[in-house]
C-alpha cells in the first residue's frame, strides 16, 4: 500500500547524512542568502540608481522581516511534518521568484511585496528546514546539533557579497544584478531539492523519555526576550553593514568586501560554537556570543577606520551564527517530537525585533545622517539580552 503522502521520488532513496546536510546548506543559501541577504550588498546601487532613501530602505527591510515573522507564525501553527515538508519545498522555488521579482519594477509597493515574500522564504529555510534536519538527526540517533547546517547562513552571505561584486562589474544596472542573482540561485536549487530531509516512514517516534526537561513558561519567556535582543543585533548589521561602510569616505567601494568577511567568519564559527557549548554549557556559550557581538557592533561606531570595519564584520559574522545555532538547537532538543514548531515559537520574538530595528535605525540615520546612534542603541539592547540569559540555569 502506498503511503498517504508521496513526497517525491528522492524520498524513497535512503540519503546519507552528508547529502541531507548539503541539501539543507544549499536551501539556506537560497532562502536566506538570496531571498533575504542579497538586499544588503545590492542596497547601495539600489539607492544610488532609484533614489531610495534611508527611511524607505529601512522600511523595506522591516517588511522583509515582517514576512519572516509571518512565516514563523505559520511554522508554529503547522503540526503535520508532511505539510512542513511541503512548505519548505515551496520556499525553495519562491526564493528564486522573489529575487527575480525585485528586478521587474521600481515601484516601492511592488518591492515591499517581494521583500515580504522573501521573508517568508527565510522562515522556511531557518525554521522548517532546520526543524526537518534536526528531526531527521534525532531519528537517526545522531548528535542533535545544527552547527554544520548553519554553514548555509555564512555561505549565503559570501555568495551574496561576492555575487554582488562580480555582477556589478558586468552589469551596472541594479535590475540586471537582481536578475543575475535569480539565475545564480538555480545552482543551489538542484541539490537543495534533491536532498531535502527525508520524511519519517511512519509516526514520529523519538526517545522522548531521554529528552531534556520540557519547556517551562519562565524559561521560554526569558529565552524569547533575550532572542529579541539577538534579533535586534542581527538585523542592524545584516541590513546596513554595506551602507555603513560605503558612507565612510576612506572605505568607499569596500562594502561588499566587508560583507563577504561576515560570511567567511560565520562558516567556520559554527563548529567552534558547538564545541564551546559542550565545554561551557549552552547558556554560558550564548552569553559569551552576546558579549563578543556587542563589541563587534560598537567598533564601527567608535571608529571609521578600515580596521574597525573589518574586525567588526568578522566579530559579527563569528557570533550571530553561534547565537542562532545554539538557541534553535537548544529549544529543538527540548521539544523532540516537533522541534521546528518550538523553534518557530521562539523565533517570533526574533522576528519582531527584525521588524522594529530597521525602521528605528533607518529613521535615526535619516535624521542624523549616520548610523552611529543606531549602533550604540543596538549594543545596549544586546547587553540587556545578555543580562536576561544570566538569570537562567545553565545546561550542557
Amino acid at each position: 500500500m502506498k503511503p498517504p503522502y508521496d513526497a517525491d521520488a528522492s524520498q524513497h532513496r535512503p540519503l546519507q547524512a552528508w547529502q541531507v546536510m548539503m541539501g539543507g546548506i544549499c536551501g539556506l543559501v537560497l532562502t536566506i542568502g538570496l531571498a533575504r541577504f542579497a538586499y544588503t550588498p545590492l542596497l547601495p546601487a539600489l539607492q544610488a540608481q532609484t533614489g531610495l532613501n534611508d527611511a524607505e530602505a529601512g522600511a523595506l527591510a522591516a517588511v522583509n522581516y515582517g514576512g519572516y515573522i509571518a512565516g514563523a507564525l505559520a511554522a508554529a501553527w503547522v503540526d503535520d511534518v508532511r505539510w512542513r515538508h511541503r512548505f519548505y519545498s515551496a520556499g525553495l522555488w519562491l526564493a528564486l521568484l522573489t529575487t527575480v521579482g525585485m528586478a521587474m519594477s521600481s515601484w516601492l509597493p511592488a518591492w515591499a511585496l517581494w521583500r515580504f515574500l522573501g521573508g517568508l522564504c527565510g522562515a522556511t529555510g531557518m525554521l522548517l528546514g532546520s526543524g526537518l534536519v534536526l528531526g531527521w538527526l534525532m531519528r537517526q540517533g545522531r548528535r542533535p546539533e545544527l552547527g554544520i547546517y548553519f554553514i548555509g547562513l555564512g555561505l549565503g552571505i559570501v555568495v551574496s557579497a561576492l555575487g554582488a561584486l562580480g555582477l556589478s562589474a558586468v552589469w551596472t544596472l541594479w535590475s540586471d544584478q537582481w536578475l543575475a542573482f535569480g539565475v545564480l540561485g538555480l545552482v543551489f536549487l538542484v541539490p537543495a531539492w534533491m536532498w531535502r530531509p527525508p520524511l519519517p516512514a511512519g509516526p514520529v517516534a523519538v526517545a522522548v523519555a531521554a529528552a531534556p526537561a520540557q519547556l517551562s513558561r519562565r524559561w521560554m519567556w526569558t529565552m524569547a526576550l533575550s532572542y529579541f535582543a539577538a534579533g535586534w543585533g542581527f538585523v542592524i548589521s545584516a541590513t546596513f553593514t554595506v551602507a555603513i561602510v560605503e558612507r565612510e569616505p576612506a572605505l568607499a567601494g569596500q562594502g561588499a568586501f566587508v560583507w563577504a568577511l561576515v560570511g567567511l567568519a560565520a562558516m567556520p564559527a559554527v563548529f567552534l560554537w558547538d564545541r564551546v557549548a559542550r565545554r561551557l554549557g549552552d547558556i554560558r556559550a550564548l552569553m559569551l556570543a552576546f558579549a563578543l557581538q556587542t563589541l563587534a557592533i560598537v567598533l564601527p561606531a567608535m571608529s571609521g577606520s578600515l580596521l574597525a570595519a573589518l574586525i567588526g564584520a568578522i566579530g559579527y559574522g563569528a557570533t550571530f551564527i553561534g547565537i542562532v545555532s545554539l538557541t534553535l538547537a537548544m529549544v529543538g532538543r527540548r521539544a523532540p517530537n516537533n522541534p521546528g514548531k518550538a523553534m518557530a515559537r521562539l523565533t517570533l520574538s526574533y522576528g519582531a525585533a527584525q521588524m522594529l530595528a530597521p525602521v528605528v535605525a533607518g529613521a535615526m540615520a535619516q535624521a542624523t545622517g549616520g548610523f552611529k546612534g543606531a549602533l550604540w542603541l543596538t549594543a545596549a539592547v544586546m547587553l540587556a539580552g545578555m543580562a536576561l540569559l544570566a538569570t537562567l540555569p545553565d545546561e550542557g
